[in-house]
């Protein structure tokens, strides 16, 4: 057992050097606060037959390369087999290699994630008389298992995806962190569960490689296809804050954590708006100090807007000439925001890089960005991610973004016009008399102006409707109808049915509460677009270039009190994020609070009409669709012919070309 960075290891009594994590010659001690980037893989056989596909593990782990490209660990026992992907950033020490056991060999753990509050938990551990051969959070998440079961999951602060089985009653336990910021899915039949970090490694499993046509119809609105569902028939995704128990062929779903939202609750905070403003500052700043914990050099993602360059403010108090970086659109001023952030960088004196992207550049990543995702996904910002996570990646490991926070605090324009919807009035009732103006007016996501037309005549589409109608509406780049008449016509009964109304159901389950307001649309974004978009697009962007990308505000005392916040605090008149806003409104540079919200984009019609042109016509060509069978081949073409004039949705096509393009890779 090694003393606490005394410089020596109590066990071999010799020197060791704990900043570059130099082992003693037992490989008992390693690095504190050892960072690791991680993908996992495993198979529980329930046969004989089952247990064939055990075979198959390394490749599987071999999908999972770029996850964790350094090592690669394989554990076998009787049914169970499990596989770990690391990532090496410095001196990680053998000791704590996964899959990793306890001495008795009776658990053996692969996890992937990290652990904030590890070592209060291995302290806590130790007064217990528990014993450690590690520094790392998984064996302490492991001995944290041994003593508790799943209600360990409970103490835990961070994020993760984890597999522990038990060599003596041949189960395995499977869990989710609260929110989904690692990724877990897992595909069951008559004879095995296998699971995996990504799907890629699934099929290399042996995984049927059958479409499932009403996850198709939901990414066709969504850009995304929601949990628990995926594009795969029978693959599932662990839902987040749920676990699975596996034991003699039976499979227990457990749901171990709830999104505290009780809309009554909201409605009686007892704190007034200044001491929730105290509230808000002193949990966030509690969530950036701990992210900011690691044994490589922290940065920040700086986008321009509050959510972001709050956090920057306060990760600078902490870490001076912090690493900031921003993207900007070469000949594309209405997409980009640098100059906001560069009144941040500047205020805060941070090492500040903005990556200039012209759409030659985009086109550059954009085959890469393709290859990393094992399941189509069409947020169009993720080629900005990708393109910013590889310039971040050539100089740091971890980066802190501000994601979570238009879903706590109600930030998006969708926000805004839902609370107009709900409070009626003259405005409310004039853009609706008007929709026949707005339909004729051109609109897009291209220019101010187009763009104000489309909210409008969204918004005007969206009054009579009901708040479960109103919600699909703002969550969709389409309608249903639209998306569906893109299937081949012998497809779409295979796509529109009683299973894609049940899961498009229970998304919209927070919208039902009562009484209903803004915070039940908060609770439905966090559960749909937050978890199966926003999270999804840090991980695999980041994982793709070897980078860790944490949120603070994902932390889940911070989401409590948020959830217990009335709609007042978060939105007023035009003003959105309002308690944001307020609280920090003396930490950023007075202009970001003079401009109009913008969401993270990317010229994805000048891209696709251009650069990606080519990739257009040979992926979406008349032949390719027709031989297909999945798409109408004469909705395709006009969607194809309108690209080169003036398209109102391009996202459209995006769409059809990511799907085609993961198609030809895993299906075809």
């Amino acid at each position: 057992m090694c003393s606490d960075r005394c410089g020596h290891c109590v066990t071999c009594l010799i020197q060791i050097d704990w900043e570059l994590g130099i082992r003693c010659r037992r490989n008992i001690c390693v690095s504190s606060n050892s960072y690791k980037m991680c993908g996992i893989t495993g198979v529980f056989a329930f046969t004989e037959a089952g247990q064939e596909t055990l075979a198959r593990l390394s490749a599987a782990s071999g999908a999972l390369s770029h996850r964790g490209p350094d090592a690669e660990g394989l554990f076998r026992h009787g049914r169970v087999g499990l596989a770990h992907r690391r990532r090496a950033i410095i001196g990680l020490g053998a000791g704590a290699d996964q899959p990793f056991s306890d001495p008795q060999q009776r658990h053996t753990i692969v996890f992937n994630g990290e652990i904030f509050n590890y070592v209060k938990l291995r302290e806590d551990l130790q007064a217990r008389g528990c014993r450690f051969r590690t520094d790392s959070d998984t064996e302490v998440v492991l001995q944290l298992y041994q003593q508790e079961g799943a209600a360990c999951l409970k103490k835990l602060r961070g994020f993760f995806a984890l597999a522990i089985y038990d060599a003596r009653d041949e189960s395995l336990f499977l869990a989710r962190d609260r929110f989904g910021e690692k990724p877990l899915l897992y595909y069951r039949d008559s004879d095995k569960l296998m699971f995996a970090s990504e799907m890629a490694a699934l099929p290399a499993l042996g995984v049927p490689r059958e479409l499932d046509y009403a996850s198709l119809l939901q990414y066709l609105q969504l850009t995304y296809v929601p949990a628990p569902a995926s594009m795969l028939k029978g693959v599932k995704k662990l839902l987040p804050g749920h676990a699975l128990y596996i034991k003699a062929g039976k499979v227990q779903d457990t749901q171990w954590y709830r999104l505290p939202f009780e809309s009554a609750r909201a409605l009686h905070n007892p704190l007034s708006y200044g001491q929730q403003q105290t509230k808000l500052r002193e949990l966030l700043e509690q969530a950036v100090a701990e992210r900011m914990v690691a044994d490589v050099p922290v940065g920040a993602f700086l986008s321009g807007g509050v959510d972001s360059s709050v956090v920057v403010a306060l990760a600078s108090g902490q870490l001076p000439n912090l690493k900031t970086f921003a993207v900007g659109y070469k000949g594309h001023p209405f997409f980009d925001e640098t100059s906001y952030a560069e009144l941040v960088a500047q205020q805060y004196k941070t090492d500040h890089t903005t990556l200039w992207l012209t759409t030659q550049e985009l086109q550059e990543h954009l085959l890469g960005m393709l290859d990393s995702l094992s399941e189509p996904f069409a947020d169009s910002s993720a080629l900005a991610v990708y393109a910013l996570a590889r310039q971040a990646g050539q100089q740091l490991k971890v980066v802190l973004s501000g994601d979570g926070a238009d879903e706590l605090f109600a930030g998006y324009n969708k926000h805004l016009a839902e609370y107009q919807l709900i409070k009626g009035g003259f405005k409310t009732a004039a853009v609706s008399w008007l929709e026949w103006l707005w339909k004729l007016l051109p609109r897009s996501r291209n220019s101010f102006a187009a763009n104000k037309v489309r909210q409008l005549q969204r918004f005007a589409a969206a009054t009579g409707l009901s708040p479960q109608q109103r919600y699909w509406l703002w969550a969709g780049w389409q309608r249903e109808e639209q998306a569906l008449a893109l299937l081949h016509p012998q497809q779409r009964p295979l796509a529109f049915n009683r299973l894609y109304s049940a899961r498009k159901s229970r998304l919209l389950d927070c919208l039902q509460s009562n009484p209903y307001d803004l915070n039940s649309v908060l609770c439905a974004d966090w559960h749909l677009v937050l978890a199966n978009d926003m999270l999804p697009k840090i991980d695999l962007m980041g994982m793709a270039h070897g980078l860790e990308i944490r949120s603070p505000f994902l932390d889940h005392r911070l989401v409590k009190f948020a959830f217990s916040l009335p709609v007042a605090s978060k939105l007023a008149g035009n003003m959105r994020k309002k308690i944001l806003q307020d609280t920090f409104r003396s930490l950023l540079p007075a202009a970001l609070y003079k401009r109009p919200k913008k969401g993270f984009e990317i010229p994805l019609q000048s891209l696709l009409q251009q650069e990606g042109n080519a990739l257009v016509e040979e992926l979406l060509a008349d032949d390719v669709i027709a031989a297909q069978g999945i798409f109408d081949v004469q909705r395709v073409r006009a969607m194809r012919q309108e690209l080169g004039r003036r398209p109102q949705n391009p996202v459209s096509v995006w769409m059809l070309l990511v799907f085609q393009y993961w198609w030809r890779k895993y299906l075809a």
